[in-house]
């Protein structure tokens, strides 16, 4: 195939910055998804041990985001930042993208056990921009994707039922917390 890169035999076609691109990014979802994931799995499987790769699969996320913009910078533009400034304005679908990316970098820069017990009830509502980020990614995708909007459709479903889930649990959560009778009370002080 005429313009096509390869690299030790694999084919990179004929524009690998492209599918570096491509890659790097989906690989940054993937691991969010693995992330969201390992909750729910210590929830509905009872073992704790899941929450021990919590941390890691969320560094790998930071890690493949960084190399997805390093990718976009170095690779894409050649450095140039007044290129990519232009590109944030210009395309939303990059400003979102690296608007996930200025989230994660707090994430990852507290994900250490010594950050966590500083920051102490802080460190959990600083976490919860995981799901901001997810969705950041998700949108970052749609709008990336020109014909085929089934891939980010498939990771948006994903996410949202891992989000749907905390939420339903959530709720029941509370409902299980609430004393005994204190429905009947709250309906007759209406009356």
């Amino acid at each position: 195939m005429a313009g096509a890169f390869s690299l030790d035999g694999v084919s990179l076609g004929a524009d690998p910055v492209k599918l570096i691109l491509h890659t790097t990014g989906l690989w940054a979802l993937k691991f969010m998804v693995a992330t969201l994931l390992m909750t729910p799995l210590k929830n509905l499987t009872g073992w704790v041990g899941w929450l021990r790769f919590r941390r890691m699969l969320g560094l790998f996320v930071f890690f493949y985001a960084l190399l997805h913009f390093s990718t976009y910078l170095f690779l894409d533009q050649d450095g140039k930042l007044g290129a990519i400034w232009q590109d944030i304005v210009k395309r939303p679908y990059i400003t979102l993208g690296m608007l996930g990316l200025l989230l994660l970098t707090p994430l990852a820069a507290t994900s250490t056990s010594k950050a966590q017990r500083r920051l102490g009830r802080r460190w959990t509502q600083l976490h919860r921009l995981a799901y901001v980020v997810a969705g950041l990614g998700v949108w970052h995708y749609w709008w990336l994707v020109k014909e085929d909007i089934r891939p980010p459709l498939a990771y948006a479903a994903v996410f949202a039922t891992l989000l749907g889930y905390r939420w339903v649990r959530h709720l029941w959560r509370q409902r299980r917390a609430r004393p005994i009778g204190v429905e009947r009370f709250a309906t007759a002080d209406r009356a």
